[in-house]
Protein backbone atom coordinates (compact mmCIF):
# COMPACT_ATOMS: atom_id res chain seq x y z
CA UNK A 1 0.00 0.00 0.00
CA UNK A 2 1.21 3.62 -0.78
CA UNK A 3 0.04 6.14 1.03
CA UNK A 4 -0.24 9.59 -0.44
CA UNK A 5 -0.62 13.19 1.38
CA UNK A 6 -2.77 16.10 0.48
CA UNK A 7 0.50 18.00 0.41
CA UNK A 8 2.02 21.17 -1.10
CA UNK A 9 5.45 20.18 -3.08
CA UNK A 10 8.25 22.88 -4.12
CA UNK A 11 9.14 22.87 -6.69
CA UNK A 12 6.11 20.21 -8.12
CA UNK A 13 6.59 17.03 -9.06
CA UNK A 14 6.13 18.15 -12.98
CA UNK A 15 8.43 20.67 -12.68
CA UNK A 16 11.29 18.71 -11.27
CA UNK A 17 10.73 16.22 -13.78
CA UNK A 18 10.66 19.23 -16.84
CA UNK A 19 14.07 20.57 -15.40
CA UNK A 20 15.40 16.61 -14.66
CA UNK A 21 14.57 14.88 -18.41
CA UNK A 22 17.09 16.79 -20.76
CA UNK A 23 20.13 15.80 -18.48
CA UNK A 24 18.91 12.25 -17.84
CA UNK A 25 21.20 9.61 -19.12
CA UNK A 26 18.42 8.66 -21.44
CA UNK A 27 16.32 11.72 -21.56
CA UNK A 28 16.05 13.69 -25.23
CA UNK A 29 19.12 16.31 -24.62
CA UNK A 30 17.04 19.35 -24.55
CA UNK A 31 13.77 20.88 -23.37
CA UNK A 32 10.67 19.53 -24.16
CA UNK A 33 6.85 20.38 -23.59
CA UNK A 34 5.73 17.57 -21.14
CA UNK A 35 1.68 16.32 -20.11
CA UNK A 36 1.56 13.63 -17.60
CA UNK A 37 0.33 10.15 -19.11
CA UNK A 38 0.18 8.52 -15.31
CA UNK A 39 2.58 6.98 -12.69
CA UNK A 40 2.44 4.07 -10.71
CA UNK A 41 4.03 2.89 -7.13
CA UNK A 42 5.83 -0.01 -5.71
CA UNK A 43 6.22 -0.23 -1.58
CA UNK A 44 8.90 -0.10 0.29
CA UNK A 45 8.45 -2.86 2.79
CA UNK A 46 10.38 -0.73 5.60
CA UNK A 47 8.02 2.04 4.34
CA UNK A 48 11.07 4.57 4.16
CA UNK A 49 11.11 5.63 0.16
CA UNK A 50 9.19 6.41 -1.90
CA UNK A 51 8.99 4.81 -5.00
CA UNK A 52 7.42 6.45 -7.72
CA UNK A 53 7.36 5.91 -11.82
CA UNK A 54 6.32 8.54 -13.58
CA UNK A 55 5.13 8.17 -17.61
CA UNK A 56 5.25 11.53 -19.24
CA UNK A 57 4.42 12.37 -23.24
CA UNK A 58 6.04 14.66 -24.93
CA UNK A 59 4.18 16.94 -28.08
CA UNK A 60 4.94 14.31 -30.16
CA UNK A 61 3.58 11.33 -28.27
CA UNK A 62 6.50 9.89 -27.13
CA UNK A 63 6.50 8.38 -23.78
CA UNK A 64 8.83 8.98 -21.43
CA UNK A 65 9.29 6.33 -18.33
CA UNK A 66 11.20 8.66 -14.96
CA UNK A 67 11.36 6.64 -12.35
CA UNK A 68 11.94 8.34 -9.27
CA UNK A 69 12.44 7.87 -5.71
CA UNK A 70 12.20 9.85 -2.47
CA UNK A 71 13.96 9.95 0.80
CA UNK A 72 14.03 11.95 4.09
CA UNK A 73 17.99 11.91 3.68
CA UNK A 74 20.68 11.90 1.02
CA UNK A 75 21.66 8.06 -0.27
CA UNK A 76 25.46 8.41 -1.69
CA UNK A 77 25.73 6.60 -4.52
CA UNK A 78 22.88 7.33 -6.14
CA UNK A 79 22.03 9.90 -9.06
CA UNK A 80 20.55 12.88 -7.50
CA UNK A 81 17.28 14.33 -9.56
CA UNK A 82 16.86 16.98 -6.89
CA UNK A 83 15.23 18.10 -3.12
CA UNK A 84 12.16 19.53 -3.12
CA UNK A 85 9.98 20.68 0.16
CA UNK A 86 7.23 18.54 1.31
CA UNK A 87 4.29 20.42 3.01
CA UNK A 88 3.73 17.32 5.95
CA UNK A 89 7.08 15.08 5.29
CA UNK A 90 9.98 18.40 4.89
CA UNK A 91 12.60 18.12 2.94
CA UNK A 92 12.90 15.04 0.44
CA UNK A 93 15.56 13.83 -1.70
CA UNK A 94 14.72 12.90 -5.00
CA UNK A 95 16.51 10.09 -6.90
CA UNK A 96 17.00 8.69 -10.33
CA UNK A 97 15.66 5.22 -8.78
CA UNK A 98 17.70 2.93 -11.55
CA UNK A 99 20.52 3.87 -8.75
CA UNK A 100 18.70 3.61 -5.79
CA UNK A 101 18.73 -0.28 -4.57
CA UNK A 102 15.36 -0.10 -2.98
CA UNK A 103 13.60 0.83 -6.06
CA UNK A 104 15.85 -2.03 -7.67
CA UNK A 105 14.46 -4.71 -5.00
CA UNK A 106 11.24 -4.35 -5.72
CA UNK A 107 11.22 -3.94 -9.50
CA UNK A 108 12.93 -7.58 -9.02
CA UNK A 109 10.30 -8.97 -6.63
CA UNK A 110 7.59 -7.31 -8.60
CA UNK A 111 8.94 -9.27 -12.11
CA UNK A 112 10.06 -12.72 -10.48
CA UNK A 113 6.59 -12.65 -8.14
CA UNK A 114 4.23 -12.03 -10.83
CA UNK A 115 3.35 -9.00 -8.89
CA UNK A 116 1.48 -5.47 -10.34
CA UNK A 117 1.80 -1.93 -8.36
CA UNK A 118 0.65 -1.03 -4.86
CA UNK A 119 -2.60 0.32 -4.53
CA UNK A 120 -2.50 3.97 -3.46
CA UNK A 121 -4.06 6.28 -0.58
CA UNK A 122 -4.87 9.31 -0.42
CA UNK A 123 -4.53 10.76 3.45
CA UNK A 124 -5.59 14.32 4.24
CA UNK A 125 -5.95 15.81 7.40
CA UNK A 126 -6.20 12.94 9.92
CA UNK A 127 -8.97 11.21 7.93
CA UNK A 128 -9.36 7.52 7.60
CA UNK A 129 -7.04 7.08 4.57
CA UNK A 130 -9.15 6.64 1.25
CA UNK A 131 -8.23 4.90 -2.08
CA UNK A 132 -7.67 6.41 -5.21
CA UNK A 133 -7.35 5.13 -8.17
CA UNK A 134 -4.19 3.99 -10.38
CA UNK A 135 -3.33 5.55 -13.74
CA UNK A 136 -1.15 3.37 -14.39
CA UNK A 137 -0.90 -0.40 -14.43
CA UNK A 138 2.60 -2.78 -14.10
CA UNK A 139 2.26 -6.53 -13.79
CA UNK A 140 5.17 -8.79 -13.50
CA UNK A 141 5.15 -11.73 -15.71
CA UNK A 142 6.90 -14.35 -13.01
CA UNK A 143 9.48 -16.52 -12.80
CA UNK A 144 8.45 -19.58 -11.77
CA UNK A 145 10.04 -21.69 -8.86
CA UNK A 146 12.24 -18.80 -9.02
CA UNK A 147 12.83 -16.15 -5.59
CA UNK A 148 13.83 -12.95 -6.39
CA UNK A 149 17.74 -12.30 -5.58
CA UNK A 150 18.23 -9.81 -2.81
CA UNK A 151 19.77 -5.98 -4.00
CA UNK A 152 22.14 -4.27 -1.85
CA UNK A 153 24.63 -2.82 -4.44
CA UNK A 154 23.27 -1.73 -7.82
CA UNK A 155 25.36 -1.18 -10.99
CA UNK A 156 23.60 1.09 -13.36
CA UNK A 157 24.53 1.63 -16.98
CA UNK A 158 22.67 4.34 -19.50
CA UNK A 159 22.57 2.64 -22.70
CA UNK A 160 20.73 5.14 -25.31
CA UNK A 161 17.00 4.85 -23.74
CA UNK A 162 17.62 2.49 -21.73
CA UNK A 163 19.06 1.43 -18.38
CA UNK A 164 20.85 -1.39 -17.94
CA UNK A 165 20.88 -2.35 -14.12
CA UNK A 166 23.55 -5.02 -12.32
CA UNK A 167 21.56 -5.98 -8.96
CA UNK A 168 21.90 -9.55 -7.10
CA UNK A 169 23.59 -11.31 -9.71
CA UNK A 170 21.05 -10.31 -12.50
CA UNK A 171 21.07 -8.17 -14.97
CA UNK A 172 17.25 -6.04 -15.69
CA UNK A 173 17.06 -2.87 -18.71
CA UNK A 174 14.79 -0.16 -17.51
CA UNK A 175 13.10 0.59 -20.93
CA UNK A 176 12.38 4.56 -20.40
CA UNK A 177 10.46 4.86 -23.90
CA UNK A 178 8.39 1.77 -23.15
CA UNK A 179 9.06 -1.10 -25.97
CA UNK A 180 6.02 -2.63 -27.86
CA UNK A 181 7.41 -6.01 -28.48
CA UNK A 182 5.95 -9.42 -27.35
CA UNK A 183 7.71 -10.80 -24.17
CA UNK A 184 10.38 -13.26 -25.00
CA UNK A 185 11.39 -13.94 -21.08
CA UNK A 186 10.40 -12.57 -18.15
CA UNK A 187 9.46 -8.71 -18.03
CA UNK A 188 7.37 -5.84 -15.84
CA UNK A 189 4.45 -5.01 -18.67
CA UNK A 190 2.50 -1.75 -18.30
CA UNK A 191 -0.61 -0.19 -19.42
CA UNK A 192 -1.74 3.32 -19.19
CA UNK A 193 -3.84 5.92 -20.40
CA UNK A 194 -3.83 5.44 -24.55
CA UNK A 195 -0.74 3.09 -24.13
CA UNK A 196 0.35 -0.57 -23.24
CA UNK A 197 4.18 -1.53 -23.67
CA UNK A 198 7.18 -3.49 -21.80
CA UNK A 199 8.42 -1.40 -18.63
CA UNK A 200 11.57 -3.45 -18.03
CA UNK A 201 12.86 -6.79 -19.14
CA UNK A 202 14.80 -9.50 -17.35
CA UNK A 203 18.00 -10.38 -18.82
Amino acid sequence: MALLYAAQLSPSKPELIAAWLPVAPYGPGAPVALERSGAYRFDDPAGEVGIETHLMRDADGVIYQVPLTYRSAPLDGARSVGEMEHSVLGRRYVYDATTDPVYVQQLLSTIYGGGREADQFLHVDGAEPRPIDNTTHATGSGVTGVEPPTVTDVRAVPDGTDTVIEAGGVTVVVHHRPVEIEPGGPVLLGEWDGGRGVLATLR
